[in-house]
């Protein structure tokens, strides 16, 4: 066997691997022995076919596959050992002056074409500047925050009349154009949140009604959205999308969820028992959860101004025409208007990798089982706590952890995620964070502009 390698290009070579019949011969014949152990033809007993006759009907299609085999092998040994970084997967160059016997005797010649990643050092240090926000709760959050976790905890009644934030359990039937009850219409019994309600007009005539009242309401201009009309009406969201009709409707009974009492036992319940003990430590600990979460959100915009400040000062090429036929390769619905279009997200993307791949490993950074289950933990924890601001027992969330990791998807993107978090406080170490306080509407104005 023999194998080399010719540049092409900066960032492009070609890996040539010639093939005799001294290197596949004795693969194939134990191939062809093992599958006539393993074989069951009409006229031979289990495990006593001839290897001569399995050759003769199955040869062929044997040698083919040993050869791919090899091939397959020989060049993944080879990029390990020559410590080639390349992009993508080798593409096998075809060319059709090339004709195999495929009879055991073929002296076999493969080229395949290689992106190269390109050499680059990364340059990062103090004199790289960032802004890393600090937000403040506003007043209309931090209440709107309260008030949610007050009704959670709260109780259901059954008022006379509705107000705004009410429930109505209500009969919908479709309405002609003359206003008349549509025979072979919609019609469905619903739960409809005033709160999804967006007309203003709509939402007053729906506040102070009682059970068994009747109203006409614009159900596509009342919500407005296609998934909360199909799930009130029973329908799919496509049809809902095209609803124009009136519907009447007719209330069966009105929910309210009362917000709960800022007392000791709902204290307990939210934080354990006797770690809050009034309303001003209750809404310290908000003002931390909901701060905690604006956090996120100021790491987030950080983590991006980094992405896009690196990516421009790294300015290297990729070897764009491969790339691109390897895409189209590995893809094939891909049309060419999609490559077209995705490609240079594709090719950022791509440069960010190269980049944190080089930093994980100038600096010697550990991804441990450890990191990827803590990440997990903190991920569910999160979750949860979108629900409640108690925390989940350390043992209940470990072993929804470990569940979580156990899906496959779920385990690489998390791996990706804490590999991106290690890559990100890396840099952070290195350059100079400045940090500036920002009203929480004034940072999303800021962030929106981006």
């Amino acid at each position: 066997m023999n194998i080399t390698q010719e540049k092409t290009g900066n960032l492009n070579a070609v890996v040539k691997i010639k093939i005799a019949p001294a290197d596949y011969t004795g693969k194939v014949d134990k191939a062809i022995k093992d599958q006539a152990k393993k074989a069951q033809l009409p006229g031979f007993r289990k495990g006593m076919v001839p290897a001569s006759h399995i050759k003769r009907m199955y040869g062929k299609s044997i040698l083919v596959e040993e050869v791919n085999n090899l091939l397959n092998d020989t060049l993944s040994n080879y990029i390990a050992e020559q410590k080639l970084e390349i992009l993508g997967q080798p593409l096998p160059k075809m060319d059709d002056s090339r004709d195999f016997k495929w009879d055991n005797t073929d002296d076999f010649e493969f080229d395949y074409e290689l992106g190269l990643a390109p050499a680059f050092d990364v340059n990062i240090s103090s004199k790289d500047k960032f802004t890393q926000y600090v937000i403040k709760a506003d007043k209309e959050t931090l209440e709107t925050r309260i008030k949610n976790i007050r009704r959670s905890y709260g109780k259901m009644s059954n008022p006379e009349a509705s107000a705004e934030g009410d429930v109505l359990y209500a009969d919908l039937v479709q309405l002609g154009a003359d206003g008349s009850v549509f025979e072979g219409g919609i019609t469905n019994t619903a739960t409809l949140r005033l709160d999804q309600v967006t007309d203003k007009n709509i939402l007053k005539s729906l506040t102070g009604l009682k059970k068994d009242d009747v109203v006409t309401i614009d159900i596509q201009k009342a919500f407005g959205d296609a998934a909360v009309i199909a799930k009130a009406l029973n329908i799919s969201e496509g049809d809902a999308a095209e609803l124009k009709s009136n519907f009447q409707l007719t209330v069966k009974n009105v929910n309210r969820l009362e917000e709960s009492d800022l007392n000791q036992e709902f204290f307990d319940k939210l934080f354990g028992e006797g770690t809050v003990t009034d309303e001003a430590g209750f809404r310290e600990k908000i003002t931390e959860e909901v701060e905690g979460m604006f956090k996120q959100d100021a790491e987030r915009k950080l983590s991006n101004d980094i992405y896009e400040q690196l990516l421009a000062k790294h300015n290297f090429d990729l070897p764009d025409e491969f790339l691109r036929r390897w895409l189209k390769a590995t893809n094939e619905k891909l049309t060419d208007e999609e490559l077209a279009e995705g490609y240079d997200d594709f090719a950022k993307n791509l440069k960010w990798t190269l980049i944190e791949n080089k930093i994980i490993r100038d600096n010697n950074i550990e991804i441990k089982y450890e990191d990827v289950v803590a990440a997990a933990k903190a991920k569910l924890d999160a979750q949860f706590r979108m629900y409640s601001p108690s925390p989940l027992p350390e043992d209940q969330l470990a072993q929804y952890a470990v569940q979580f990791l156990q899906d496959k998807e779920n385990a690489n993107r998390t791996f990706e995620e804490v590999k991106a978090l290690k890559t990100f406080e890396q840099i952070k170490s290195i350059v100079t964070l400045e940090d500036k306080s920002i009203d929480y509407d004034k940072f999303v104005a800021l962030a929106e502009k981006k």
